[in-house]
């Protein structure tokens, strides 16, 4: 008898890890967080299912990693700290007038009670935002300023989902500058 040769495919710790990544990102997007189980995503990446726990810990874990490849904010707080303020009201008034692009966001916002995700996206709200931010901003509670401000963003999003997009004027861009001025004012 002759052994059974079979294809192996080379191991590649980070393809594998990418791969899942990339099923994850694709499931979770298309039917949200509740409905995607960790042996749908281990078999859309053609990987082993403890692979899974290996690279990302749990299916939390996982999300938390999507997460991480959105877009991030980081280009608001560039350039000159004078003109942040109204990078942030030109930034919450796009928000007023479209639902986020990423499918991985709009799951973000569908799963935000579920406990996992209400703590992983405690956690990418507080690296992502709220940190950045206090690290631009000078004098006295520079914390309690960009939790004003980070409130602010947030409250345009949670409008939004409640009353429906609406199509920004220049007054609100220069109005929620002047809120956002208000909000990081030392």
């Amino acid at each position: 008898m002759s052994p059974q040769v079979t294809e192996a495919r080379p191991r590649d710790r980070e393809a594998t890890r990418e791969r899942i990544l990339q099923a994850a990102r694709a499931l979770f997007g298309e039917q949200g967080y509740e409905q995607v189980t960790v042996r749908m995503i281990a078999a859309a990446a053609d990987a082993n299912i403890a692979l899974v726990g290996r690279y990302f810990g749990s299916k939390a874990g996982l999300f938390g990693a999507v997460l991480q490849g959105e877009p991030r904010f980081s280009a608001l707080y560039e350039g000159d700290a004078e003109d942040l303020p109204r990078r942030l009201a030109e930034y919450a008034a796009e928000r007023m007038h479209q639902a986020p692009d990423s499918p991985i966001l709009r799951t973000l916002e569908r799963s935000a009670m579920h406990p996992e995700v209400h703590a992983v996206a405690r956690e990418r709200l507080i690296t992502a935002v709220l940190e950045p931010l206090v690290a631009r901003l000078e004098g006295p509670d520079a914390h309690a300023r960009a939790r004003m401000a980070t409130a602010v963003l947030l409250g345009i999003g949670a409008t939004r989902r409640r009353l429906g997009p609406q199509e920004p004027t220049p007054q609100d861009v220069d109005r929620l500058t002047a809120v956002f001025k208000a909000c990081l004012a030392a």
